[in-house]
């Protein structure tokens, strides 16, 4: 299973690229991702890890991510190689984002209601306690 999970801060806003075979969108940009640990006397060290988005993500990545803005990526581990323009072999580890979340706090008067849901940019329907079934207690449970 290739499965990666991040939280941290983008280093810089998205850079929006288009493929040149058909056009396809992809936005790239890092996360500074500090490290759980700190030693003692030491400043607290981060990873900085590249972050691929492609099409409708990527859009949305461009649209609305900016520079020190802390998010969440899931997504997949991936390798690429090439050759330069003197022909040596070039290599890059990165990871190609599969859904995008905020992960700051939210500010006064963004989003009145619920969670943004950032994969799909659009707000979730507001339950407002309104249920199709509600269970009372335990013993409600049919296992």
């Amino acid at each position: 299973m290739n499965k990666v999970i991040l939280m941290g801060r983008l280093t810089r806003d998205p850079e929006v690229r288009y493929t040149q075979t058909n056009n396809t969108l992809v936005a790239s940009f890092s996360l500074a991702i500090n490290r759980r640990f700190v030693r003692q006397g030491e400043e607290r060290q981060a990873d900085f890890i590249n972050i691929v988005a492609w099409s409708k993500l990527g859009e949305f990545c461009s649209k609305y991510f900016k520079k020190g803005q802390q998010v969440s990526i899931v997504g997949r581990l991936q390798t690429r190689t090439w050759d330069d323009e003197q022909g040596q072999k070039r290599y890059i580890t990165e990871v190609v984002a599969e859904e995008a979340y905020f992960a700051d706090s939210r500010k006064d008067g963004e989003g009145a209601n619920g969670n943004f849901d950032a994969t799909f940019g659009t707000m979730p329907a507001a339950n407002n306690g309104n249920s199709d079934f509600e269970i009372s207690s335990g013993d409600d449970l049919p296992f």
